[in-house]
């Protein structure tokens, strides 16, 4: 989460109301606006309560032109009323809801199977609040396991983890966290992602292991995880070095089961000890529930697993918090069942069919030169043409706003810093009557910026990074 600062008490407002919000009488019971940065004195009414509320949230942006994220934004009416009536259940106290408990155990079943488990029922796993999360959980387990296996030189040893530079910022909050030396593998020319050999180049004795990302965040490719294990059982065979996988498919590992049925990257790779994903993007749910699975009970040690009792019953839990509402969980189990494999198939093609078609049109305007074409995760990056002089990829952005659409606009990360791009990401709910929408506004829009001398370098104004 952000973190925010307090206000300066003589910075604080109050908030105006409108009289009618009130009761019947207009001209009672509204004789002073509530504060904003400090608790009031009075309650109000619910229903003024709600109205100050929401006239507020209207100027946030709208969540269905967000290009940014690549969150839910899009549900069934029906969805949200289990939803709603899910609130008030506690995840973690499994013996008073067991079959909330139930529908989580069924929901780790379903993405065993999904993931090709060689036995389904060895698979351990649980629900998060969120990928993030799931890649903590899925690094501490990397962690303790080598950690034991190294006893003798542990904590002397200090552990490190591969992985490309395109990470989630996550898992740089977990080397951060919990002391562990990451090693990147940098971006080169047109290779966006990790390379496989100088993965492995950069393993040693203390290497706890290597992520693959399903799914770059940055131009939404396909980090090749079957060439990753390879170069691991290579280096296997010349060193006896046996480095687990771990594969943060936060978003890939809820589209390539649908539309990639063979392409190899899941646990019928041996080398894959843990898989990740986020049940809240391309697992069609709203915000936020991820999940975290392990191949067998050997791949997460069993310390890590604690137990309480005083809730009712026993509770084998692995969380980083305690308490969170079931409701995220029972809206995953009703979107695995209200679609099956054909649904989820047939929204992830279709999500897919509008992302390479907006990646073509816009490669037709003459302006741009795409990085990725949305044939991977339904998410493709592009950048200005050689030849584009007058504007840059912020002014872009920003022209965007201006038509309520949020498409982030960034540099890569070390050695490709020189590289600025925009990331379209097309979510369930963004049609192909939405693209059109969106193509016609960056069509409005390019008149004026190639009008400009140049790029204004404005670029608090463009939309930023969105993970």
């Amino acid at each position: 989460m952000a973190l925010h600062r307090g206000s300066r008490k003589h910075g604080e407002r109050h908030i105006s109301v409108n009289p009618f919000f009130g009761d019947a009488d207009p001209v009672s019971g509204m004789t002073e606006a509530p504060p904003t940065h400090r608790m009031p004195d009075a309650p109000l009414s619910p229903a003024t309560a709600y109205q100050v509320v929401h006239d507020e949230l209207m100027l946030d942006g709208n969540a269905r032109l967000n290009l940014a994220t690549f969150v839910t934004t899009w549900m069934e009416p029906q969805a949200g009323v289990l939803m709603a009536e899910c609130l008030d259940k506690n995840m973690i106290d499994k013996d008073e809801y067991p079959r909330t408990a139930e529908l989580e155990r069924r929901c780790v079943a379903i993405l065993a199977d999904l993931w090709n488990a060689p036995d389904p029922s060895a698979v351990v796993g649980c629900s998060t609040t969120g990928s993030s999360e799931a890649c903590m959980l899925a690094g501490l387990a990397l962690k303790r396991r080598w950690s034991k296996r190294n006893a003798d030189r542990y904590p002397g040893a200090r552990p490190n983890l591969v992985m490309g530079v395109n990470v989630q910022v996550c898992w740089d909050k977990f080397c951060d966290f919990w002391e562990v030396e990451p090693r990147l593998v940098p971006m080169e020319g047109d290779r966006f992602h990790l390379d496989p050999r100088a993965a492995a180049g950069l393993c040693d004795e203390n290497t706890i292991g290597v992520v693959g990302v399903l799914g770059s965040t940055f131009d939404g490719s396909y980090e090749p995880i079957a060439a990753l294990c390879a170069e691991l059982d290579a280096l296997k065979e010349r060193t006896g070095l046996d480095i687990p996988v771990h594969v943060d498919g936060a978003s890939g590992a809820m589209v390539a089961p649908f539309l990639d049925e063979d392409l190899v990257w899941d646990f019928r790779l041996p080398r894959v000890a843990s898989i990740n994903t986020s049940g809240h993007k391309y697992g069609l749910v709203y915000p936020g529930v991820g999940w975290a699975l392990w191949r067998d009970a050997d791949a997460l040690p069993e310390e890590l697993v604690f137990r309480v009792n005083y809730l009712g019953g026993d509770m084998p839990t692995f969380a980083l918090n305690f308490s969170r509402p079931g409701a995220q969980v029972a809206a995953q189990y009703y979107t695995f069942l209200r679609l099956g494999r054909e649904g989820y198939r047939a929204v992830q093609r279709s999500t897919r069919n509008v992302a390479t078609y907006l990646a073509g049109k816009i490669e037709a305007l003459g302006d741009f030169r795409l990085l990725t074409r949305g044939d991977q995760l339904p998410v493709f990056a592009f950048t200005t043409a050689g030849h584009v002089t007058a504007y840059d990829v912020f002014d872009v952005s920003r022209r965007l706003r201006e038509y309520g659409w949020l498409v982030p606009a960034y540099t890569f990360p070390p050695d490709r810093e020189d590289l600025s791009v925009l990331r379209v990401v097309c979510r369930n709910g963004f049609s192909h009557d939405l693209a059109d929408l969106f193509l016609a506004d960056l069509e409005r829009a390019l008149p004026g910026l190639r009008r400009q001398q140049g790029p204004t370098g404005d670029r608090e104004a463009a939309t930023g990074f969105h993970h």
